[in-house]
């Protein structure tokens, strides 16, 4: 498990089939980590850091944290106005393109590196497409959070941005087309907008990837076009909102969500800390709670759900208030791994 805090990143090992864990770390002390993941094309540990005084940057390791080498940052060009906040999102690229990694950013723009992350390469699309300059941001900023690379077809890109909504490139990032077709907005005189949708996160599962499901402001939605156009699934959610979303490892039907009441009070809904999954692709869902204490008055950031690729599936979650918890069987059960945690801003996992 890799676990992204306010004050450092934390690794965390099992070796006995999760049973376990041990800890390491923190790795920049007292530095946002917004997005830690492992690249295992090339066996790479990337961290998005942020430095209140240097800024943002992506840092690699080879050793699975022992030493980190920092990268040249992603940059804006120098004639325009825009610079980097923060990275928000990390993603390694397909397989058939073992050096290809991308990253999403605040002000919300699209970055590719060809050489494992050591330099970083804006889109040019993106950044001159027509409706930018009126795009406008969500509560925590204008972040592009969500990146999905087809595996089958690496030209085939999703990206999620708050408050814009999803977009697509069927031609690498050459060009780019908003897919946020049904998907209802109630903060905006016109419901149904081309773009202008909070999207909270949007995942795939490799074996469906015509199959979208996204988190959203104003709901849970399933797309099984490729992101066309878009079904609202809340069904017997307790909650529209939430910000995490994660696809299993080994049921392209089952995903899981973490409902909040809303973005007037983001803790789990009547005080039961749940995460909520359906193994029919959003037809019904049901709560998944054993081993979390009660009542619990949690929240979960975007990027603080996770799964791994083993079977049984594990999931993993993380707290703003430091609380990690784990489970080793497609979230029937979880237990406590840290309750001493800064607040975590991203989980993700797997094996090595």
């Amino acid at each position: 498990m890799l676990v992204g805090t306010r004050k450092g990143a934390f690794v965390f090992t099992s070796k006995d089939g999760r049973r376990s864990w041990k800890a390491s770390g923190p790795q920049f002390l007292g530095k946002e980590i917004y997005d830690i993941v492992y690249d295992r094309r090339n066996k790479l540990l990337l961290a998005s850091v942020h430095d209140g005084h240097w800024g943002p940057s992506v840092a690699r390791s080879y050793d699975l944290g022992k030493s980190w080498k920092i990268s040249n940052p992603p940059k804006f060009p120098k004639e325009g106005k825009d610079s980097v906040q923060r990275v928000w999102n990390i993603t390694p690229g397909a397989e058939s393109e073992p050096n290809v990694i991308y990253c999403g950013v605040e002000p919300a723009m699209l970055f590719r590196s060809d050489d494992a992350g050591e330099n970083w390469k804006v889109n040019d699309s993106l950044l001159n497409h027509e409706t930018r300059p009126k795009w406008t941001p969500g509560g925590g900023g204008l972040c592009m959070h969500t990146i999905l690379v087809d595996e089958g077809d690496p030209k085939n890109i999703h990206v999620g941005i708050s408050a814009v909504g999803t977009m697509n490139s069927k031609d690498g990032g050459a060009s780019w087309k908003f897919q946020n077709k049904n998907v209802f907005v109630d903060f905006l005189p016109d419901k149904y907008p081309e773009y202008g949708t909070c999207v909270h996160k949007i995942v795939r599962h490799r074996e469906r990837p015509d199959v979208l499901y996204q988190q959203n402001h104003n709901g849970v939605f399933r797309s099984d076009n490729d992101g066309e156009d878009w079904k609202d699934i809340k069904n017997n959610l307790p909650s529209k909102f939430g910000f995490p979303m994660a696809a299993d490892s080994n049921d392209p039907k089952r995903v899981y969500v973490v409902p909040l009441e809303g973005d007037f009070s983001r803790v789990t809904p009547d005080n039961k800390f749940a995460i909520w999954t359906t193994d029919n692709s959003g037809k019904e869902r049901y709560p998944l709670t054993r081993g979390f204490p009660k009542p619990a008055y949690f929240e979960v950031l975007r990027e603080g759900l996770a799964t791994d690729s083993e079977d049984p599936g594990g999931v993993y979650v993380g707290t703003k208030t430091g609380q990690l918890f784990a489970s080793r069987n497609h979230g029937n059960s979880w237990s406590l791994v840290s309750g001493v945690l800064p607040e975590i801003l991203s989980v993700s996992a797997s094996s090595i």
